[in-house]
Order: C-alpha cells, then structure tokens, then sequence
C-alpha cells in the first residue's frame, strides 16, 4: 500500500470520546509527506492514573488545548481520501466514532486498516514474542523510542503499514 494516513489516539480515561492527544502520518507514493501531532482538551475532562502512566499527560497538559472538532478540522483535509491505519484499529476507530458521536458530528465513514491484524496474519504465533506496537515495528526495521506518544506511535504504524500492508 503506498497512500495511506497513519494514526493514533491516546485516552485521558476509559472513555473512549476522552481523546487527548492525536497523531496522524501521512503517506503518498510509498513517501512520508506530512505529519501532524496536537494535544486535545477531552470530553469528558478528567484523568485517571492509568492512562497517565500509560502516555504521561495529564489534565494540565490539555486544559487549554483546542477541543476535538477544532483539531480535526486542520486534519481533515490532510487525509482527503486516504484510507486510515492504526495498530489495533479496533481502539483508535472506536476513539474517532466516540469523538464524532460526543460532539455530535456526522462521521464520515472512514475507511480503517489494521497493522495489528495484519502482522497476526504475517507473523503466526510463536514467531514474534508478541503483537504489541513496538514489537511489530521492531520486526519491521523501526525502532520505536517513545512508545504511547501519538506521533510517535503513528510512525512507528506507517513504517508497518509500508512494509507489511
């Protein structure tokens, strides 16, 4: 696959609509040709010490960053028509739909890829010690350092989805 848009959500809680962070990566002809990261202002506004320990941010990290629809209006149009890819598509789609649904937008039935289906697919059991991001984009070539950064972990997807999508 050469055209595609990475991206990933980090959670400020167990709510799925509480985006607090996106990244997103965009490919064309096989090439990185923009990338893209901003805090987000959640809905609902709180965290709770899981996810803090899982991405380091905190309610003061995005107490006055722009809410979802104000962020995903600059990236809209960076991702046209391209399809999505997220690692564990079933996670960062459902983040994108709650988002939409809390503010009460039309989702606009974005097409979504999975590298973590596809390096199941690849890679069969007892082959890689696990399926986990940085697992994968190791196997891949990439070296992921900042694991549960948005950013981060949609280049990490985008060197995946160019080598095993």
């Amino acid at each position: 696959m050469l055209d595609f848009a990475a991206i990933d959500f980090e959670t400020a809680n167990s709510a799925r609509s509480s985006v607090c962070s996106v990244g997103v990566v965009i490919v064309e002809n096989g090439e990185i040709t923009d990338s893209y990261y901003h805090l987000i202002h959640p809905i609902p506004n709180y965290y709770n010490i899981f996810t803090t320990r899982v991405h380091g941010l905190t309610f003061m990290d995005t107490i006055e960053a722009p809410t979802f629809p104000e962020v995903w209006a600059d990236i809209a149009p960076k991702i046209k028509h391209l399809p999505l890819v997220a690692h564990n598509k079933a996670f960062d789609e459902s983040c994108l739909k709650a988002a939409f649904r809390a503010y009460g937008l039309e989702y606009p039935n974005y097409k979504f890829l999975c590298t973590l289906i596809a390096a199941k697919r690849k890679w069969k059991r007892g082959i890689l010690e696990n399926y986990q991001l940085q697992t994968v984009a190791k196997a891949c070539g990439y070296n992921l350092t900042n694991h549960h950064h948005a950013l981060d972990d949609a280049q990490a997807c985008a060197a995946i989805a160019k080598k095993i999508l």
